[in-house]
């Protein structure tokens, strides 16, 4: 599918990025914050069926990567399978200033531990960027 060719190189950053250097930490926690909220907003959308809404409330670079059409059947044929989300915690958040195949920017790479009604144990990995007006919004989303 066209969406996870286009998303998944935003995903792998955690693995390949370097650190960042010379940004405050306080500034990175408060970042990470900010982003882990915008994620945890657009995943009610995507747990509520409103995947037009969650593809509306995606970042510049999202909405340009692929159509409100192709991200609707593309969740509909990943992710309503799944069923109920039961659990969703947070494993890890990752601020990064590069990633892979994007732009520079300012982006959080976040991890949840989620249950799925179909899917126990999964790793939902979502990566909001701080788009052009400041606001955190979602960039990437992969389930594994």
């Amino acid at each position: 599918m066209r969406w996870r060719a286009v998303l998944l190189p935003l995903l792998a950053a955690a693995a390949v990025a370097a650190p960042v250097r010379g940004v405050d930490p306080a500034s990175t926690s408060e970042a990470e914050k900010a982003a882990e909220a915008a994620s945890r907003s657009w995943l009610g959308m995507v747990d509520a069926g409103r995947y037009g809404e969650s593809w509306d409330a995606g970042s510049t670079l999202f909405r340009a990567s692929l159509t409100k059409d192709q991200w609707e059947a593309a969740l509909d044929k990943v992710r309503r399978p799944l069923g109920k989300v039961s659990s969703r915690k947070l494993r890890g958040a990752k601020y990064l200033t590069e990633v892979p195949n994007a732009p520079k920017g300012e982006y959080v790479v976040i991890e949840f531990s989620t249950d799925f009604e179909s899917k126990p144990g999964a790793v939902e990995t979502i990566t909001p960027m701080k788009d052009r007006d400041g606001a955190w919004r979602v960039a990437g989303y992969f389930i594994r």
